[in-house]
């Protein structure tokens, strides 16, 4: 048995041996002396070990100076297209929306646990006719006739009144509740700021990708336009005699090929501007981008310190309170180990009509307290708390392992974008030796050394070469992308979900 109830044992024995007259102002000092009490363990934060660095931050990173912006990480990209487009997700995203009122929701039940440290008050005002069955009217009432045969009275009365009742925090139960749903209210808080997150790193790919492929499509159109112009020279040197059938054959089969990968990248653009227009709120119907032909470099975006990452990210927040709450349960659950005392009091008037029903002669009151303890359960009280000590360490364990996740995700990102860094230099090599070979081949087969078919190997070569930088770049980008929603975007402690602003406006117009 815990101090804190052998003491109240002893005090309740006291007060019998003793008989003491005034019972409830001793009751009440017992419950508001002990109603400092708290049963349940306090809370302390998940020990999470972490490296001092980061494993694969190998210097690839030169601007080490470079400090995201609180809340508008997209701006280190300067991107007037996309600075604008992100704000919006925010304002309008519907899925954004659900989370946050998902949050109000939480709050909302973290004022209704905390409504119950307080009295209830209440008034009532009723009117009754009935039939005792054995010929006594009761006080408070009245006998207006007999019934049918010498049948029992029928008694009318009239009440009103006031009661009041307050159940003390005892042992800490409503506060832990409190505690509790605190907690959950702010997991359910970075939850909305991760479904933020992730809706803007998505909109950021999707745009970037959209930028990668009109690129292509450049790329691809002047490829069509160059394979034009060596089909007409393929017929030409066909018509001098120079070349074959076979000659020709190969350069309309080329220029063909190129027009079919042309036409693939129309399918896949128009799919990603229909994803914008979803993320940003948008009818697809109602929503292009204009063609972007051209990509920006990748950012340098500092990784700092494994340690600041576990309260960067607004997931780890959440998955944190989450442990939080599930502690404060426990002590909700080993609370019903303890007696509730209840303090109720009455006030009112009773007649049998309403005229001068508010008169001496017709008043009532009670005032007193009440102990009511569970004395068998059938062992669902234990069961009750060894559920709750095993779902907090459910909750500590998604918590440690989604730290790892997030360290792994970040070093992941750290290596691609290393390894594309190192890529995209070699490529540049790459690109450069085979346009110096489609020129010498190009000079070579116009002098009619070599034939149409070692154009068309080298044309390849180029073409794929041209394509894969703009390939790598992309890839860099939606990487640089990664890592910021890997590193927790640009949020800080104090940051406020942004989406309030949004959500007023969306119900002053529905009004």
């Amino acid at each position: 048995m815990s101090p804190i109830k052998t003491f109240t044992k002893r005090i309740l024995k006291r007060r019998a041996a003793r008989a003491i007259p005034s019972r409830e102002p001793l009751m009440l000092g017992i419950s508001m002396l002990l109603s400092a009490c708290a049963v349940g363990p306090d809370y302390a934060r998940p020990a999470i070990e972490s490296p001092a660095q980061f494993k694969e931050n190998k210097g690839w990173v030169q601007a080490a100076s470079t400090v995201l912006s609180q809340g508008a990480w997209w701006s280190i990209f300067d991107d007037e297209t996309l600075n604008t487009l992100e704000p919006r997700v925010a304002q309008a995203n519907q899925s954004l929306r659900a989370s946050y009122y998902a949050y109000q929701q939480a709050l909302s039940l973290t004022d209704m646990a905390r409504a119950a440290e307080f009295p209830t008050l209440g008034t009532s005002i009723s009117s009754t006719r009935s039939s005792s069955g054995n010929g006594n009217a009761p006080a408070n009432g009245t006998a207006t006739g007999f019934g049918a045969g010498g049948a029992a009275p029928i008694i009318t009365g009239k009440t009103f009144g006031f009661n009041a009742s307050w159940a003390p925090d005892f042992w800490g139960k409503v506060r832990r509740q409190v505690e509790a749903d605190e907690a959950s209210a702010l997991a359910s808080r970075d939850n909305l700021l991760a479904a933020q997150l992730s809706l803007q790193t998505t909109l950021a790919q999707d745009y970037f990708q959209i930028r990668q492929i009109d690129s292509q499509i450049a790329l691809a159109q002047s490829t069509v336009s160059a394979y034009q112009k060596f089909l007409q020279l393929t017929q030409n040197r066909y018509a001098a005699g120079v070349d074959t059938t076979a000659d020709v054959a190969l350069a309309q089969s080329q220029l063909a090929n190129a027009r079919v990968q042309l036409a693939a990248f129309n399918v896949q653009r128009p799919q990603l501007e229909h994803a914008i227009a979803v993320l940003i709120g948008e009818a697809p119907a109602n929503f292009s981008l204009p063609s972007m032909p051209s990509l920006p470099p990748p950012r340098a975006i500092p990784a700092g310190l494994p340690s600041q990452l576990l309260l960067r990210r607004p997931d780890l927040g959440a998955s944190e309170r989450q442990v939080a709450a599930a502690n404060a349960q426990i002590g909700v659950a080993e609370s019903a180990f303890f007696p509730v005392l209840t303090l109720s009091a009455q006030r009112g008037w009773s007649s049998s009509a309403f005229t001068n029903l508010v008169s001496s002669p017709n008043a009532f009151w009670s005032l007193g307290p009440s102990l009511a303890e569970t004395l068998f359960a059938g062992g669902a009280r234990r069961a009750l708390v060894a559920q709750s000590r095993n779902t907090y360490q459910q909750a500590v364990a998604q918590y440690r392992q989604l730290s790892l996740q997030a360290l792994q995700q970040v070093e992941d990102q750290l290596a691609a974008l290393a390894a594309l860094a190192e890529e995209a230099q070699l490529q540049v090599q790459a690109v450069a030796a085979a346009d110096e070979s489609l020129r010498l081949t190009t000079n070579q087969y116009k002098a009619g050394v070599v034939t149409y078919l070692n154009v068309i190997t080298a044309q390849t070569t180029s073409y794929t070469a041209h394509n894969a930088t703009l390939l790598i770049a992309g890839q860099q980008l939606t990487a640089n992308v990664a890592l910021i929603q890997a590193l927790g975007g640009g949020w800080g402690a104090d940051d406020q979900p942004a989406l309030g602003a949004g959500v007023t406006q969306g119900q002053s117009a529905a009004q």
